[in-house]
């Protein structure tokens, strides 16, 4: 593979010395990742009454979020590719804008088209974490790399659980589309930050941009998400939903030969076979998996009537808030996490951080009738996704070369999202199975949401074992001894591995 030629760098890995500036590279890009998460998360509180204030069907209103999904799965790797090729902070700059624009748009209209059109747009800032993670490695020392990765890691789990309760109290003192003006100045403002403050990386992988491979890996995602997401309300053994999975199945394995065959692929699957990277994305979609579930459960049961014996009848706003301790645990323990990998290795991290989820929902079985018990185990469920989010990013730092590490951390997160559409899905087939009738509304048991935490639970120990399962740092490729010498020099050890 041809590599960028060599640049005489600072400290920071970028040639013609520092800004002062320079010192807001890493919280104008953690600015970036809380507000990708916060966009997403807006919308939530607003479903149960978007019926009545759009004239949609609510077939219509799921939608609000099944368009911010599906462009965000295929842009991930898109956009990685892209930041590789042509510039990262074009590209941020560029998803960025995509996501303001799509905020303006909510915030003029009322119609679900336009709604659904605008979260479609907001969908691209799903490639905002994997590019800033890049700029960090391109950017950085050594030494400060580790702990600025682990805290871009959490900013998706710090932004949702800011989101929802930030939400519910524009919804609920304010007009609706207060909401998306709010969101599109932030947006501005991100915007405008990441322009002016974070240097544009020399690191690039030049070559033709891979067209077709961009076509076929939508295609194949969209009807395999599309499937996924719709098949609860669809019918998972309707004509509509076997025929999406049959054409996923078709589409990507067509999609793998013609990768495999490409000069300049958009994945390079070669890559991705390698076990340092291929159970990275593995523990990825594991991990994705058992973390949604933390947060789907917990807003329904505490929500859920106190007729049921079991629900506590909260609001929306009381709900964000029983969230909100797990995202100030993220933010906390990111420095942790970063700690251990140093230290430790970063799939020992990752390990951990899976094992503390699968505990988190230990505590949840325990106890999910008291308030505080429930609070606990979600944090501790919080606590481990940071630590397991914040090693999944450093791990493919450490496996792959530096022309490559936009693309593939873009597909790490692209992992991780399909594995939070599967735990949507499968949490939902659970507690619909198990449901029973409370004031003519069929409602969740408590046995239900017991049974989805220890799926939950399961799946955790599984990503665990994937973790323990990926090569340490005395792998070959001679990555230890790369390491001692420069960036430059590790990368090119990592190439001839």
């Amino acid at each position: 593979m041809q590599q960028p030629a060599p640049i005489p760098a600072t400290a920071g890995g970028h040639p013609g010395g520092t800004r002062p500036r320079d010192r807001l590279t890493i919280p104008v890009l953690a600015f970036g990742g809380i507000l990708m998460a916060v966009m997403q998360t807006v919308v939530v509180p607003l479903l149960p009454d978007l019926p009545r204030l759009t004239g949609a069907s609510p077939g219509a209103v799921s939608w609000t979020v099944t368009a911010t999904l599906l462009p965000g799965a295929v842009l991930t790797p898109v956009l990685g590719r892209a930041g590789d090729m042509y510039g990262k902070r074009r590209v941020l700059t560029a998803a960025l804008a995509l996501m303001t624009a799509g905020s303006v748009l909510c915030a003029l209209s009322s119609d679900i088209r336009v709604l659904i059109a605008a979260r479609a747009l907001q969908g691209a800032a799903a490639a905002v974490v994997p590019l800033s993670i890049s700029i960090l490695r391109d950017e950085l020392p050594p030494e400060r790399r580790g702990s600025a990765v682990a805290l871009m890691s959490s900013t998706v789990g710090i932004g949702a659980a800011l989101g929802l309760p930030l939400a519910a109290l524009v919804v609920q003192y304010a007009d609706w589309h207060t909401m998306f003006w709010l969101t599109s100045a932030l947006g501005a403002l991100g915007v405008t930050a990441v322009w002016w403050a974070v240097r544009e990386s020399p690191v690039r992988e030049p070559g033709r941009f891979d067209v077709p491979g961009a076509l076929g890996l939508a295609a194949g995602l969209v009807c395999l998400l599309l499937g996924v997401s719709q098949g609860g309300q669809w019918g998972w053994g309707t004509p509509r939903v076997v025929g999406l999975f049959l054409g996923a199945a078709a589409v990507l394995v067509l999609w793998c030969l013609q990768q495999l065959r490409a000069a300049r692929p958009l994945v390079d699957l070669r890559l991705v076979s390698r076990p340092r990277v291929g159970l990275s994305h593995v523990a990825a979609l594991l991990t994705g998996f058992a973390f949604y579930a933390n947060s789907l459960v917990t807003a329904q049961l505490v929500q859920a009537p106190k007729a049921t014996g079991y629900g506590l009848g909260l609001s929306i706003v009381a709900t964000g808030l029983c969230l909100l301790p797990g995202g100030i645990t993220m933010l906390l323990f990111s420095p942790l996490s970063a700690r251990i990998s140093a230290t430790r290795g970063p799939r020992i991290t990752l390990a951990l951080g899976a094992a503390v989820i699968a505990c988190g929902y230990a505590v949840r079985i325990a106890d999910s009738r008291d308030l505080w018990m429930i609070i606990l185990g979600a944090t501790v469920v919080a606590t481990g996704t940071t630590l397991a989010y914040s090693a999944l990013p450093t791990l493919i730092l450490r496996a792959v070369p530096a022309g490559q590490t936009a693309s593939a951390n873009g597909v790490n997160v692209l992992m991780r999202t399909i594995g939070q559409a599967t735990s949507s899905a499968a949490v939902a087939a659970v507690l619909v199975h198990h449901s029973s009738p409370v004031g003519g509304v069929q409602v969740a048991t408590l046995h239900g949401y017991l049974l989805a935490f220890a799926m939950a639970g399961a799946v955790a120990l599984a990503a665990c074992a994937a973790a323990l399962s990926i090569p340490g740092d005395r792998a070959p490729g001679g990555i230890r001894r790369a390491r001692r010498r420069t960036p430059d020099a590790r990368d090119e050890a990592l190439e001839g591995a």
